[in-house]
Formats: structure tokens, C-alpha cells, sequence
């Protein structure tokens, strides 16, 4: 049987906290260090521009590996890395773009591997949620995860994708280029990550 716990033993834990700033932390609170991301959203919306944004402010707090399956290492994510200065984190984040899940999992379990873990998008891993959750989440529960998901008539694309998000503790949908927040711990749900201003001033005036 597992062991129980009092409201004050919980309470006097030390859990450790994304230390998020600024516009950063107005959106999406402190989360817990390990605590997993999910972050979905249309064509256009600025999703993928908000990944990569995301994966340079979590080198500021360890490094990044980003798996990146949809795109590999093609011409539109050598220009989003260009667009967001990339070179800038360049010893902090690491980028496999043709491994299996097994090959991702056995990478992790080395010493000193990557504390972030991008996995862009998740309907190119071909896997069920059940073996996401076996080799990366139970194996690696000192970690951070972040799914990144395509949207299919305004919910994530297949099963796998929305076990994820329903599991994830912050939950991101991208729209009209900001980011909003949904998870645990931000409790002001109209706050968001603006991911281009210009864009999101032009989209949000002809809604």
C-alpha cells in the first residue's frame, strides 16, 4: 500500500519551481521544475515560433533537448533557429531530428543528459500514450517534457495527443499569436505569452 500523506507534510515539502519572469511568469505562473508542458494550436497561430521561443528561456534554466520529428533539420526550422538567435544557447540545447523513441529514451538515461525535452510534434513519435509514459515519463519523472501537438477540428490530433494533454500540468493553446495558458498554475485564464505583437494586433482588430 502506498504511503499516505497529512496536508502539513505536503505543504512542508520542497518542491522545486520553474523560477519564471516577466511576461513569462504572468502567463504561465511557477510551475514545478518537472512538470510537463503541452502546447497545441492552428496553422499560423505562431506555435512553432512560441516553441522555440520556449526552448530558449528553458536554457536559461538547464539544457534543452529538442527532438525534432516533424520538421528534422530542414530549411524552415534553420530559419526559425536563425530567427530567434539559437546560436546564442548553443551549448546549452542540443537538436536529433531521426532517432526512434527507444533511441530517444536510452540518450536520456546517460549522465548529464538534457533536463528539457521538446518533442515536436507527437504524431510523429508512433507511439501510444501508454509507451510515451513507460520509456520517457515513469523513466525520467526528474524531467521536463514538453509535447507539442497538431490540432484536428480544434482538439489535438489523435488519442496519444490528448492522453498528453490531459496529463500535462501546463497546458498551452496557441491562437491569433499569443500563447494561453491552461494548466495548474496560472488562475487568471484570459493572460497570455504575446508571441508577435504585430501579428496579434492585426489578427485580434479583424476578428
Amino acid at each position: 500500500m502506498a504511503r499516505a500523506y497529512s496536508p502539513k507534510e505536503i505543504t512542508g515539502m520542497s518542491i522545486p519551481e520553474l523560477p519564471l519572469d516577466g511576461e513569462w511568469e504572468k502567463a504561465f505562473g511557477r510551475p514545478a521544475l518537472n512538470d510537463n508542458w503541452f502546447i497545441d494550436g492552428e496553422s499560423a497561430s505562431g506555435k512553432s515560433s512560441f516553441v522555440m521561443m520556449l526552448a530558449k528561456k528553458l536554457c536559461e534554466y538547464g539544457n534543452v533537448l529538442y527532438w525534432s520529428l516533424e520538421e528534422g533539420a530542414g530549411l524552415s526550422f534553420k530559419n526559425r533557429l536563425q530567427m530567434f538567435n539559437m546560436e546564442a544557447v548553443d551549448k546549452k540545447m542540443i537538436v536529433v531530428v531521426k532517432e526512434t523513441l527507444d533511441e530517444l529514451s536510452e540518450r536520456l538515461a546517460k549522465r548529464r543528459s538534457p533536463h528539457f525535452v521538446i518533442v515536436d510534434s507527437v504524431q510523429y513519435v508512433g507511439a501510444s500514450f501508454h509507451q510515451i509514459r513507460k520509456k520517457l515519463l515513469d523513466r525520467f519523472p526528474k524531467k521536463s517534457f514538453v509535447f507539442v501537438s497538431q490540432l484536428y477540428r480544434g482538439e489535438p490530433k489523435g488519442k496519444t495527443a490528448n492522453d498528453l494533454k490531459f496529463d500535462a500540468g501546463i497546458k498551452i493553446h496557441t491562437r491569433g499569436f499569443r500563447a494561453y495558458c491552461l494548466g495548474r498554475y496560472s488562475e487568471d485564464t484570459t493572460s497570455y505569452f504575446t508571441i508577435w505583437k504585430e501579428g496579434a494586433i492585426r489578427f485580434y482588430l479583424n476578428e
